[in-house]
């Protein structure tokens, strides 16, 4: 089994359906395709004006409230995130609390295809193999998600890193 499919293989394993002041936070487009965005824990979320539908990497490198993570998680479904993939401190808690902003939005009922948010945590793999299933795996079945927003918890700016990353990916 090729590497690739090993990858494909491991992560579909663990797959599971499920106006604010910029501040401090740093903001950068990458291309047309990749926007990083940093968020220091519990600072105001600022407006998405990228393109939605959109799938998104949390990276978590600092711990969070569980309301900041409430409010970062339904900031996510409420611009258009369709897709996203959680890695770090809690990774698994953030998968959960997108799911229910999810389910909150659409009061508890049905959630249409082209309002679905799929989601991913991935507590073990290195950042290098989350942005490689970011950017080769996670589509909506539609064929609709284009852009990637990484958005990266953090008091230290690494964007140049995650960039050289995610191209490498």
């Amino acid at each position: 089994m090729d590497r690739n499919h090993r990858r494909v293989r491991n992560f579909n394993d663990r797959c599971r359906i499920g106006s604010g002041n910029l501040g401090a936070h740093v903001r950068a487009e990458i291309g047309s395709h990749l926007q990083y965005l940093r968020l220091e824990s519990g600072q105001s979320l600022p407006q998405y004006s990228g393109k939605a539908p959109f799938r998104a990497v949390v990276v978590v490198d600092e711990p969070v409230s569980n309301e900041w993570r409430h409010s970062v998680s339904e900031w996510l479904v409420e611009s258009g995130c369709r897709y996203m993939m959680a890695t770090g401190i809690d990774c698994s808690a953030w998968d959960d609390s997108v799911d229910w902003a999810a389910l909150e939005k659409f009061d508890f009922r049905d959630i249409s295809d082209k309002d679905f948010v799929m989601t991913t945590w991935h507590d073990d793999e290195p950042l290098s193999e989350v942005f490689w299933y970011a950017k080769h795996l996670a589509y909506d079945s539609a064929g609709r998600i284009q852009d990637t927003v990484v958005i990266h918890v953090s008091s230290l700016d690494r964007e140049a890193a995650f960039v050289g990353l995610f191209t490498a990916a």
